[in-house]
């Protein structure tokens, strides 16, 4: 292993936003040739105590020692001078340019000649994968993640900053990045990952330091440490991590999908003749590696993607081929809440009051030509009581808040519109326990209630926990439809991958395996 002294010291941080301390006399140490997972609920202040390092805030109280020295770190300009580099959760790049001319951004005129040079010999050593002339645009999320790093790494970094570094990507582009940053650990690079999951904190770091609303609690090494432990010293009490599912008893289809098909934006084939259908109160997961027509299913049922054949009946009415505005027209109370919270279901420039407005105004123009903004406060005011969100107001723009609270608003106001059916894409990634556990018990708030819920998601363990069945996807065709109380992730894994279709085998097969899949995946005869 590499060095093992200190590379940056923080002592008594303090960073305010108006009547909101985000962080408090923060004491954290951060060592060469190893990897400090910082762990916190959301709001808890990890990122801005890390944008502080990066130059993008200055403390208000405090002082920050490299290398034993006291430092001001004015400007990323200032990071970049103490071979400081953060990778964000919203990458930094600029789409038009190819990899090499974002790495070339920021360098001085000799050192950005040689740049070519300069990523073959960090791929190389690291085993990154990048093509220097592709395009960010064309490029998939685990790459534009691989050019942030090897941008940092030819800038000169040697204290490296991941925020959320898993939070999109699949499983086996997550342990590929635990392979590089395992090798720049022993390379001797000092490696800071902000991250919520706790199994990846137990698997890839050395130790451990825990924020909570704002304030230093410790740090652990992790070797000592549980899940259980970990969470505890997060929300400073004990906590259940058992996910509950309640029954409810079934009743007949909210929503049918029969053969449907769909393209993606490049006119391949997305989703495959799909069959399946949601009852109210169940929930039905679909699990799935990235990419395997997940997006381009929730886009079609919520009327945001043409289809190419096939049919989607809700209630008794065909809506294939309706626009939104046409859906919620007819009375059909569905709610869409997508995977890209900023991009697709919010506006972060807008405050929470106006984004709730966003879905509610049209309300009031029935009886006014004026957008009743009283209404929209009192309707936000009940989301941020009633799901705890955190912020000064509710006419703080949504992308000021944590990634937790900005979930909560989007939620909470897709509820207040009372759907029988719920389409949610990856709600709690990125999420902290507490706040998935209350997004858990939300979506069992509205089973409960007869609402039908389409749940897709990454982790299994809570897919199999949670839901009522699990629909397995492969490159756009349905695997099959499985029992979530009696799968195992063994056989979901071999589902995912295509090695084990049970369309395909016979119900005196599919009682051979153990599986217990759903007696009809092509639809329920009401």
């Amino acid at each position: 292993m590499g060095q093992t002294s200190s590379a940056i010291e923080l002592r008594n941080v303090t960073k305010t936003f108006g009547s909101v301390v985000a962080n408090k006399n923060i004491c954290l140490d951060i060592r060469y040739g190893e990897v400090l997972a910082l762990l916190g609920e959301n709001g808890s202040g990890k990122t801005t105590l890390m944008n502080m390092l990066s130059g993008i805030y200055y403390p208000d109280g405090g002082q920050i020692y490299y290398r034993g020295e006291p430092v001001d770190i004015r400007s990323p300009k200032d990071a970049h001078a103490l071979r400081i580099g953060m990778i964000h959760q919203h990458f930094k790049l600029v789409d038009l340019f190819t990899a090499a001319e974002n790495i070339r951004l920021g360098m001085p005129g000799s050192a950005g000649k040689n740049v070519a040079a300069q990523i073959k010999e960090i791929c190389d050593r690291y085993g990154f994968e990048i093509d220097p002339d592709q395009k960010v645009y064309n490029m998939n999320v685990s790459q534009k993640q691989t050019l942030e790093i090897v941008k940092v790494l030819c800038h000169g970094a040697d204290v490296l900053i991941l925020d959320e570094p898993t939070a999109v990507l699949t499983l086996q582009e997550t342990q590929k990045l635990f392979r590089v940053i395992k090798a720049m650990k022993e390379d001797g690079k000092a490696i800071v990952i902000i991250t919520h999951k706790l199994n990846e904190v137990l698997e890839v770091s050395d130790r451990v330091s825990i924020l909570r609303r704002g304030e230093y609690i410790g740090t652990v090494e992790t070797k000592d440490a549980t899940e259980l432990s970990l969470t505890e010293m997060m929300v400073g009490q004990k906590v259940d991590l058992n996910i509950d599912r309640p029954l409810v008893e079934k009743k007949k289809p909210l929503l049918e999908i029969r053969d449907l098909t769909i393209r993606d934006d490049e006119g391949n084939v997305a989703i495959d003749g799909v069959n399946f259908y949601i009852r109210g109160g169940e929930m039905l997961g679909v699990a799935g590696i990235a990419g395997c027509g997940q997006k381009e299913l929730c886009e079609a049922i919520a009327g945001l993607r043409p289809i190419e054949s096939g049919m989607m009946v809700h209630g008794d009415e065909d809506i294939s081929r309706m626009s939104p505005k046409e859906i919620s027209a007819r009375g059909i109370s569905m709610s869409f809440i997508p995977e890209d919270r900023l991009g697709m279901g919010l506006a972060p420039s807008l405050s929470i009051t106006d984004n709730v407005l966003l879905k509610s105004y049209k309300e009031s123009e029935r009886h006014s030509p004026f957008v009743d903004r009283k209404r929209g406060r009192e309707e936000a005011n009940v989301i941020i009581d009633e799901l705890g969100v955190i912020t000064p107001s509710t006419e703080t723009p949504v992308r000021r808040l944590s990634g937790g609270n900005v979930q909560k608003v989007l939620l909470g106001r897709e509820i207040k519109t009372n759907p029988n059916v719920i389409v949610t894409a990856y709600p709690v990634r990125g999420l902290d326990i507490n706040s998935s556990y209350l997004i858990y018990k939300i979506l069992n708030e509205q089973k409960m209630s007869g609402v039908g819920i389409l749940f897709i998601g990454e982790d299994l363990d809570v897919m199999m926990a949670l839901c009522d069945k699990i629909m397995v996807l492969f490159h756009g065709k349905v695997m099959g439809i499985v029992n979530a109380a009696t799968a195992t992730k063994e056989q979901l894994g071999l589902m995912m991958t295509g090695s084990l279709d049970l369309t395909q085998i016979k119900d005196t097969e599919s009682k051979k395996t153990g599986i217990a899949q759903d007696s009809n995946i092509k639809e329920e005869t009401v």
